[in-house]
C-alpha cells in the first residue's frame, strides 16, 4: 500500500520520467512477470464449431450444473440468441434463468442486480453470452456469488478469498477475448471511471467459439472488436514481459485479423473467416494474460471514459499513434513479427528493422482505413488532456510492462493529434 501511494505521487502529468517513477514502474513490472509466470492460469475448455454451444452444455451437465444463470444483454437477447442454449437446455430438463440487464461499460449496479437475481434463482452455474461487457459483468458475478461478497471488494489484484461459481462463455463478438482472461472490467456508476478485477479463478471453465451466433454481428461492429484483438496481440508481442509461449499465440492472432478481417468485414456470413477472428480473439486473450497490454489501451480506456466512444473503436483510434510511439524501441520485435507471420515479401525481408518495421505499421493503418473506422472523438477537450494523461500513465504503471514509459507531454501529443484527426474529420462532413 506504502508503495501504491508513493507510485501515485510521483505520477504527475509533466513528470512522468522522474527517475523514481520509472523505477517503481519497472520493478512493478518485474513483479507482474513474476506473478504471470509463478501463479499459474488456467486455461479454459475450448469448443469450436457450430455444435460448439450444445458441447459446452453437455459440459455443464456432466459437471453437475441443474440450475443454469445465463447472462446477457437485452439487444442479444430480443434477437433470440440466448435461444441455442435455452433450447438445449430444455431439452435436457435443466432449469435456467437469463437475466439481459448488462449494458455497455457494466456498471457496479448491473453486476450487482445481476448478483441479485442469481442467488434469488438459487442457480449452480453461470452462462455469458455476449460480448466483452457480458462477460465481463458474468465474471463478476461469479466471483461475488462464489466469494459472498459485493463486487466493489474484487477490485484488484487476488481479492477472492475462494473460487468462483463454475462460469462458461459464449462470446458473441471477436473482440475482447474476455472468455480466456484473468481480469474483468467494471465501470463506476457516477464517474463512469473503469475499475479492474484481476484473479486467476476469474478464467471460465470452458468457451465455445460458434460461428453461427457470430455471423449476424454488423460490420462496424465486426470492425471495431477485430481491432481490439489486433491491439491484444501487438501489445503483448511488444511487452517486456512476452516470452516464447505468448508470442505464439499474439503472432497466430495477428496474422488471423490481418487476413480474416477484411473478408468478415465484407461478407459476416462468411463462417469460415467468423471462426477463425473468433480463435484468434481467444488466442489474443491467452498473449495478454501474460504478457500484458499497453498504452493504446490505457489510453482508449480515458477516452471511453470520458467520451464514451466504444472500446474496440478506441483502440483503433489509438493504435497507430501508439505503434509509431514505441517504433524505436520495439523495432526489432516489429520486424521479427512481420517476418514471422509473412507480412513482408522475399525481397522485403533484407531490410533493415526500421524499414521493415514501418512497412508493419503502414500496413495496420491500412486495415484501420479499409474497415471505414470513424477517426474523430466527438466533444473532445484539450482542458481533459492532464487528467487523461494521469490516469492513462497510472494505468500502465501499476499494470503494464510497456517497452517505453512515456512522459505526460507524450501522452498529450498523441491526444492532441487525435483532437487535430477529429476536427479534420468534422471539418469535411
Amino acid at each position: 500500500m506504502k508503495k501504491q501511494n508513493r507510485l501515485s505521487k510521483l505520477v504527475s502529468t509533466d513528470g512522468l520520467q522522474h527517475a523514481g517513477y520509472l523505477a517503481v514502474a519497472k520493478t512493478r513490472a518485474k513483479v507482474l512477470k513474476a506473478f504471470s509466470y509463478v501463479i499459474p492460469i488456467r486455461r479454459p475448455m475450448l469448443f469450436v464449431g457450430e455444435t460448439s454451444c450444445d458441447e459446452l452444455c453437455d459440459m455443464l451437465i456432466n459437471e453437475g450444473s441443474t440450475n443454469v444463470f445465463i447472462v446477457t444483454d437485452a439487444v442479444l437477447n430480443k434477437l433470440g440468441i440466448p435461444a441455442k442454449v435455452t433450447d438445449y437446455l430444455d431439452k435436457k430438463d435443466i432449469s435456467y434463468h437469463v437475466y439481459d440487464g448488462v449494458t455497455p461499460d457494466p456498471t457496479f449496479k448491473v453486476v450487482e442486480e445481476g448478483l441479485r437475481q442469481s442467488l434469488d434463482a438459487k442457480c449452480d452455474s453461470i452462462v455469458a453470452i455476449g460480448g466483452g461487457s457480458v462477460i465481463d459483468a458474468a465474471k463478476m458475478i461469479a466471483m461475488s456469488q462464489g466469494n459472498k461478497c459485493k463486487p466493489q471488494q474484487l477490485i484488484g489484484i487476488l481479492k477472492a478469498r475462494k473460487p468462483a461459481t463454475p462460469l462458461y462463455c459464449i462470446p458473441t463478438t471477436a473482440g475482447t477475448g474476455s472468455e480466456a482472461t484473468l481480469g474483468a472490467v467494471v465501470s463506476d456508476d457516477d464517474t463512469h471511471q473503469k475499475a479492474l478485477s484481476i484473479d486467476p479463478r476469474m478464467v471460465p471453465l470452458a468457451a465455445a467459439i460458434d460461428p453461427i451466433i457470430m455471423k449476424g454481428m454488423p460490420a462496424h461492429i465486426t470492425a471495431d472488436t477485430g481491432i481490439d484483438v489486433l491491439t491484444h496481440a501487438l501489445e503483448a508481442w511488444m511487452s517486456v514481459n512476452a516470452s516464447v509461449e505468448t508470442d505464439y499465440y499474439a503472432a497466430s492472432a495477428i496474422k488471423s485479423v490481418m487476413h480474416y478481417l477484411p473478408i468478415v468485414y465484407e461478407d459476416g456470413g462468411d463462417l469460415k473467416a467468423r471462426e477463425a477472428m473468433g480463435i484468434a480473439a481467444h488466442y489474443g486473450g491467452i498473449a495478454f494474460n501474460k504478457a500484458g497490454l499497453g498504452y493504446v489501451h490505457a489510453i482508449a480506456h480515458q477516452l471511453g471514459a470520458y467520451y464514451r466512444i466504444p472500446h474496440g473503436r478506441a483502440n483503433a483510434i489509438v493504435l497507430p499513434y501508439v505503434l509509431d510511439v514505441n517504433r524505436h524501441a520495439s523495432k526489432k520485435r516489429l520486424a521479427a513479427l512481420a517476418k514471422k507471420i509473412g507480412m513482408v515479401q522475399e525481397g522485403q525481408a533484407a531490410g533493415s528493422d526500421s524499414e521493415i518495421a514501418d512497412h508493419l505499421i503502414a500496413q495496420v493503418r491500412d486495415l484501420i482505413k479499409t474497415l471505414h473506422t470513424d477517426p474523430a472523438v466527438q466533444d473532445m477537450q484539450t482542458s481533459d488532456f492532464d487528467k487523461i494523461a494521469k490516469a492513462a500513465a497510472k494505468e500502465v504503471s501499476e499494470t503494464y510492462a510497456v517497452p517505453t514509459y512515456l512522459s505526460g507531454s507524450e501522452i498529450k501529443e498523441i491526444l492532441t493529434k487525435i483532437k487535430q484527426a477529429s476536427d479534420t474529420s468534422a471539418d469535411k462532413s
